[in-house]
Order: structure tokens, then C-alpha cells, then sequence
């Protein structure tokens, strides 16, 4: 199936509000139209994310003030002096982040792109996080279960952030658990109480759901070789702490894989995650 006629084909089938389904359709051509016109042509189903920064910085050309479109810098320049043409720019990498998901599951690529560096990360609504309603989290749980190898090279510890999140820790305290304040029970069950900004035990108590646990026991024999020093249950290459600004990123890339919450008005970010939890009302 050619580039174009999977387009079509996807929008003709996938569950998409009539806007989604035009702004898709608009930006995906834009974007294959541009693939046939280099010299030469670039395959689409052979990409790097090169070649998206590339087709996205022609529409950001006035917002860059004369700036290189190459990287983090130049996005966040975007993100600060003109907020509108970044939520734009956002809705067009969400746009190829939905496509090449349609790709993937039709078998024409085995990987899609990780597009996550050239998100601008401004929230397209400045309200207060609104909870995911039942049906949403039920799809954002159904985003976290596909969120295998595939996806990511430490696909457990994403997962694990998406469960911590649901356990009610704040972003950054997810980023800031602490090994030495996380409690095996004994009973298949872990305890972990939130850190405050001196790492010290003193915030609230949670004793971790069942898909948390599992989520924890299988990612602790693949959790990065902590540097001297670090204690943080969830770390990086080097050992490293991750960046406080780590959950919400990939949150809003696990979202972005499921064409029923890409579009959500406000976003799915990690603070939403965080004020959904799991059940609708606390248990008795």
C-alpha cells in the first residue's frame, strides 16, 4: 500500500472526531507531498527524525527569528515568544505520531519514530489538570500495556512512571522516589512513601496496587546501575536521576499512540495522570 493510500484508508477506518480526521489528513499530505518533491525523493516509510525536523522548521521560519531549526533550543524559543505556532507545530508532530502509528499496525514499518524531541511541550489548554474520565483511563491503562521494546529501550521504567503517577505521586516526586524509602512487605505487596525535596521519608504513605507491584518487580533487574551517590528508584544512562520534566514527557508520548486521547483538550500530561488514580473514589 502506497503512503497515500494508507492515509486515506486509516482516516476511512480510525475512530477520529471530524476535525482530527481533517487536520490528519492535511498535514500528513503536506508532509508526503514534501518527501516526493526532495531530490531525491525521500522514501516515507524510511525516515528519520531528521527528516521530519527538516519538513516541520519550514512552517516555523518567521517564529525562529532567524534561529537554526536544531533542536531543544530553538524549539523552546518557539514555545516562549509564539505559544500559538508551537501548539501548531505540536498538532502537526501529533498528526505524523498518528500516522505512523497506522503504519506500524498495517505491518508497513516494524518501528515508528520517536518523535518525542520534537515536541514543544506547551500545553495546548493553561486550565488546571482535568481527571481522565473512566473510559479515558481505561484507554490510557491499554496504552501502558502496548508500551513494550518496541516503543522504548527502557519501556519498564516508563510503564512504572505511568503507574506511580496513578498511585497519586506528583511528577516530581515520581522522579525523586527514593530506594531507601521503598519497603518490600513481605506479602507481594511495597510500600513507598512520597519524598520531599530533601529526599527525606516524610511525605504520604502509599501502599502500591497490584499492577504497580508488577510493574516494580519487573523493572527492578533492569534498573540502571545507579551512580555513587544516587538512590533515586528510577535513574538513566550514567546512573543519573531522571530530569523532573521526564514523566510528563513521556506521558504525553503514550498518549499520543492512541488516536482517541492524541487530541484530548486539556492534554494528558503526568499531572492529570496523577489527579485521575486509579479508582474513581477512594477505597474503603
Amino acid at each position: 500500500m502506497d503512503p497515500l493510500t494508507l492515509l486515506h484508508h486509516w482516516l476511512d477506518t480510525a475512530p477520529l472526531r471530524s476535525s482530527s480526521r481533517i487536520e490528519y489528513e492535511r498535514e500528513v499530505t503536506r508532509w508526503l507531498t514534501w518527501c516526493a518533491a526532495q531530490r531525491p525523493p525521500i522514501n516515507p516509510f524510511d525516515i528519520g527524525i531528521e527528516d521530519i525536523a527538516a519538513w516541520a522548521g519550514t512552517y516555523l521560519t518567521d517564529q525562529l527569528d532567524g534561529r537554526p531549526f536544531d533542536g531543544p533550543d530553538a524549539l523552546a524559543h518557539v514555545a516562549e515568544h509564539h505559544r500559538a505556532a508551537a501548539l501548531t507545530h505540536d498538532r502537526r508532530i501529533t498528526a505524523l505520531t498518528q500516522y505512523y502509528e497506522a503504519c506500524k499496525d498495517r505491518g508497513t514499518i516494524r518501528l515508528t519514530p520517536d518523535l518525542t524531541m520534537l515536541r514543544s511541550g506547551v500545553d495546548r489548554d493553561a486550565t488546571p489538570p482535568r481527571r481522565l474520565t473512566p473510559m479515558e483511563r481505561n484507554v490510557f491503562l491499554t496504552c501502558i500495556g502496548m508500551w513494550g521494546p518496541d516503543r522504548a529501550r527502557h519501556y519498564r521504567r516508563d510503564r512504572l512512571i505511568a503507574y506511580l503517577l496513578l498511585e497519586g505521586l506528583r511528577p516530581a516526586e515520581v522522579a525523586r522516589v527514593d530506594m531507601r524509602h521503598l519497603y518490600d512487605l513481605g506479602t507481594g505487596t511495597w510500600e513507598v512513601r512520597a519524598p520531599d525535596y530533601e529526599y527525606e521519608n516524610v511525605g504520604k504513605k502509599h501502599v502500591l496496587e497490584p499492577l504497580t507491584a508488577a510493574a516494580l518487580k519487573e523493572y527492578l533487574p533492569h534498573r540502571i546501575r545507579p551512580a555513587d551517590g544516587v538512590h533515586t528508584l528510577l535513574t538513566v544512562q550514567g546512573g543519573r536521576p531522571i530530569d523532573s520534566g521526564y514523566p510528563n514527557m513521556i506521558i504525553r508520548r503514550m498518549a499520543a499512540t492512541h488516536s482517541l486521547l492524541a487530541q484530548r483538550t486539556p492534554p494528558v500530561t503526568a499531572d492529570t495522570l496523577a489527579h485521575t488514580g486509579y479508582w474513581d473514589a477512594p477505597a474503603t
